[in-house]
C-alpha cells in the first residue's frame, strides 16, 4: 500500500537532495511535500468524526497550491469516492498516491515532507507498513543553512527567540526534531526506520543509494546519482537546490564558515545530541553565558508550546 516511504528530517538538512535521488529511481516516485497527510486529518476537514472522507474534501485538495504537482485531476480524486461513498482517509490518501504513481508510470510511491519527523507515530498508525528515512546532518551545518534562509522559514514564523538569538534557537530546534525522530524510530524498529547521514550520502552517493534501495525493497539504479542531468541551471546567484546541482561536498562547512561564538552557542544548546550522533564537539565546556542563552531559549520555546 502506498505511501511506501516517508522521507523526514529537520529542515535544511538536505531532504530535497535525498528526495531527488530516490525519485530518480525508475521504480519509485517521491511526492514533494504534499502536506495533505496530516492537515485535513487533524482538522477533520471534509471528514466525518470517524475519519471517513466525504466529497467535501475534493475541492479542498484540488485548490491546494501544491495539488498541480501531483499530476492528478479532480475527476481522479472523485474516482476514489465511488458513487460518492465515504472511504477512510487512509484509503483515500493511498489512492491519491497511487494516482500520482500511475501518472509517472511507477507503482511504488513515497512522500518527502521534512516536518513529518514530528508525526511519525501518527503516520505509522495510518500506514503500519510504511517505512521512514530520517535524514540527519551535523546540526552546525544545518544552523549555517538556516541563518541564510531568506525568510527564516519555520524558525521565524514559530519562534520569537529567532529574532534575538537565532543560533541558540536553531540549536534547540535541531536538537528537538532529531530526538523526536530517533525516539519514534526506536519504536518502529530497523525494518521500518532507517537513519541516513547527509555526510555519508554526499561522500558515498552510489554506495548509500544501494543501501537505501535494499531498505526500500527496490532495485538500485544508477539514475539516482544522475538525478540532476538535464535539470542543472547555470544562472548566477541560485542556491544549490534551485540550481539542481549534482551531489556536491562542502556546500556548508561550519568549521570554516561559522564564528567561534556561534559554535559555542550552538553546542551549548545541542552538544549532547551532537555527541550521541558522533559529531565531535569543539567546546567541551561552554561558558556560563552560552549555557544561559540555551536555557532561556529552550524555556521560551517550551512555554510557547513550540517543543
Amino acid at each position: 500500500m502506498n505511501p511506501h516511504v516517508f522521507i523526514v528530517g529537520c529542515q535544511r538538512s538536505g531532504t530535497t537532495l535525498l528526495q531527488r535521488m530516490v525519485d530518480a529511481n525508475p521504480n519509485i516516485a517521491i511526492v514533494h511535500e504534499s502536506r495533505f497527510v496530516d492537515s485535513y486529518y487533524r482538522d477533520r476537514q471534509g471528514l466525518t468524526p470517524e475519519g471517513n472522507v466525504t466529497g467535501e474534501i475534493v475541492p479542498l485538495i484540488a485548490e491546494h497550491p501544491r495539488f498541480a504537482k501531483l499530476g492528478v485531476d479532480r475527476e481522479g480524486l472523485k474516482s476514489l469516492l465511488p458513487d460518492g461513498r465515504a472511504v477512510h482517509y487512509r484509503d483515500f490518501l493511498s489512492g491519491v498516491y497511487d494516482l500520482h504513481g500511475r501518472a509517472l508510470g511507477k507503482e511504488v510511491v513515497g512522500d518527502k515532507t521534512p516536518r513529518y519527523v514530528r508525526s511519525i507515530p501518527e503516520l505509522h498508525a495510518l500506514w503500519p507498513k510504511a517505512r521512514f528515512l530520517h535524514l540527519i546532518r551535523d546540526g552546525r551545518d544545518v544552523c549555517l543553512s538556516a541563518l541564510q534562509w531568506r525568510s527564516g522559514g519555520e524558525l521565524a514564523r514559530r519562534f520569537e527567540t529567532w529574532k534575538t538569538d537565532p543560533v541558540a534557537t536553531a540549536g534547540v530546534w535541531w536538537d528537538w526534531l532529531v530526538r523526536l525522530g530517533r525516539e519514534a524510530g526506536r519504536d518502529l524498529g530497523p525494518d521500518l526506520y532507517r537513519e541516513v547521514r547527509y555526510e555519508t550520502l554526499v561522500a558515498e552517493p552510489a554506495g548509500e543509494c544501494e543501501r537505501l534501495c535494499e531498505f526500500l525493497g527496490i532495485p538500485y539504479d544508477g539514475a539516482m546519482i544522475r538525478f540532476h542531468e538535464g535539470k542543472t541551471k547555470d544562472q548566477g546567484g541560485l542556491s544549490a537546490k534551485k540550481a539542481w546541482l549534482p551531489v556536491t561536498a562542502g556546500l556548508r562547512d561550519w568549521r570554516g564558515q561559522m564564528a567561534e561564538k556561534d559554535v559555542e552557542r550552538f553546542e551549548a544548546a545541542a552538544g549532547a545530541t551532537l555527541e550521541r550522533l558522533g559529531y565531535p564537539r569543539v567546546v567541551a565546556d561552554p561558558s556560563p553565558r552560552a549555557v544561559e542563552h540555551a536555557f532561556r531559549v529552550r524555556a521560551a520555546l517550551a512555554a510557547s508550546g513550540g517543543l
